[in-house]
């Protein structure tokens, strides 16, 4: 399975059935499983054993999914989430706890943000925000004796600035620390971060994994590179013995490819129990499935949109890592240059008003709050998903006020340009 294509990856990895078992991954809709004495179960709570005992912490038909995404992604080992938000919780709380500090890229999706910058602060674990585009030396001042991660988003949502992996891992790798980085945008299929010394992948499912806007979720990623045992003083919750779970040292029982998803597994998700249900699981892998085919036809959607917009004189900007010219165009050429995503921003020259009233008009692009799945939408970050920003946040985030998202579907690509070529002329 390690050698099979991205295709074949999408199709058939993470499940193998045996003779007489069912052909597609089975939903295990069940909450419990049954066991013939205390001890075979002691064994499984003792980690001991493979197997499940409850579905709130584990499932088969999640595992079959998270092993086919950690196949993409070229890791070691993955579990599923209940939401993206909850696979970058999970992530960051796994090895930052009260009185810890963390390093973001300030340009990620709002709600990222806010629970960085607010919820996660009021838990005791403080952020410093830099920007993609920082210098070297700007990325090192913001480090802390007590940091214990670097996040980025591969491409920011909505902004659609472009991660340096390399930049940024150096100088995670520096300071002992791991690189955490979202792929939702341009998915596996267009970049696999682990390649670039990323250590831990985070994903929002929903987008165009699912790709049919019928189920929440979200997946973390373990590259099994990051040697935690080599920083022991920083992560004592992967290195030394867990009261909570027998005593067990992760890094020591389960080693780099397991240790950091075993322990996500075993106290987070039996504390928070923010698990993907596994019929969303089931949903979520036939979307896998035709993920390398419909990534094509969203970024070929999007670099036509995105040539569209830079010619007309009603349109103030427009960001598509894809374009050439882009700022980021080099730096995606870099890490993706099969092609980026289906996702264009543009701000418009009227500002807010004039990207009100383009939207009223759209008939084929749907106002919603989503992005990335397989019908076009559009939204107004600063009137929804990043609402709860100041002014000077939305600036920072690379989301001015005036700034609109369009996400590409799988349409065809006249009746995109059409759309958008109508509402326009109301403007």
């Amino acid at each position: 399975m390690a050698n099979w294509n991205v295709e074949t990856t999408c199709v058939q990895g993470g499940y193998r059935p045996g003779n007489g078992e069912p052909r597609q991954v089975p939903v295990v809709q069940s909450t419990t499983f049954k066991y013939d004495t205390s001890g075979d179960m002691a064994k499984l709570f003792d980690l001991e054993a493979s197997g499940y005992f409850y579905t709130r912490l584990q499932n088969p038909t999640n595992d079959y999914v998270a092993a086919k995404i950690a196949a993409l992604e070229g890791g070691t080992a993955g579990m599923l989430t209940s939401s993206g938000q909850a696979a970058n919780f999970f992530a960051i709380f796994n090895i930052a706890n009260a009185g810890d500090h963390v390093v973001s890229s300030s340009s990620i999706y709002g709600g990222t943000f806010n629970l960085f910058n607010v919820t996660m602060r009021k838990m005791g674990i403080e952020f410093t925000f830099v920007s993609p585009d920082c210098t070297e030396e700007e990325l090192e001042a913001a480090f802390r004796p007590n940091t214990k991660a670097v996040f980025g988003e591969s491409i920011a949502n909505p902004a659609l600035t472009v991660l340096d992996f390399e930049k940024f891992a150096n100088a995670a790798h520096a300071h002992g620390v791991p690189l955490i980085v979202d792929n939702t945008f341009p998915t596996p299929v267009n970049c696999r971060p682990i390649e670039f010394g990323v250590d831990i992948v985070t994903h929002s499912t929903t987008k165009y994994m699912d790709g049919h806007g019928v189920a929440v979720g979200g997946a973390i990623v373990d590259s099994g590179k990051f040697d935690w045992m080599a920083h022991a003083d920083k992560f004592p919750g992967l290195t030394t013995p867990d009261d909570s779970y027998h005593g067990i040292t992760y890094a020591e029982k389960f080693g780099l490819g397991g240790a950091f998803i075993t322990k996500c597994t075993a106290q987070l998700m039996r504390d928070f129990g923010s698990i993907q249900s596994p019929q969303n699981a089931f949903y979520l892998n036939l979307g896998l499935e035709s993920l390398h085919v419909r990534m094509a036809q969203h970024c070929k959607n999007g670099l036509a949109l995105a040539e569209f917009l830079t010619n007309d004189p009603r349109v103030a900007s427009v960001s598509f890592p894809g374009l050439p010219g882009d700022r980021y165009y080099e730096v995606a050429q870099k890490y993706m240059p099969n092609g980026t995503c289906g996702v264009v921003s543009f701000c418009l020259k009227g500002g807010r008003a004039a990207a009100e009233e383009f939207m009223k008009h759209l008939q084929v692009f749907a106002i919603e709050t989503h992005v990335a799945d397989a019908r076009s939408c559009c939204l107004h970050p600063a009137s929804s998903t990043h609402r709860q920003l100041t002014e000077a946040e939305l600036e920072a985030c690379g989301v001015p006020a005036s700034l609109v998202r369009m996400s590409c579907g799988i349409e065809g690509t006249e009746d995109l340009i059409a759309d958008v070529s109508n509402a326009l002329s109301f403007i």
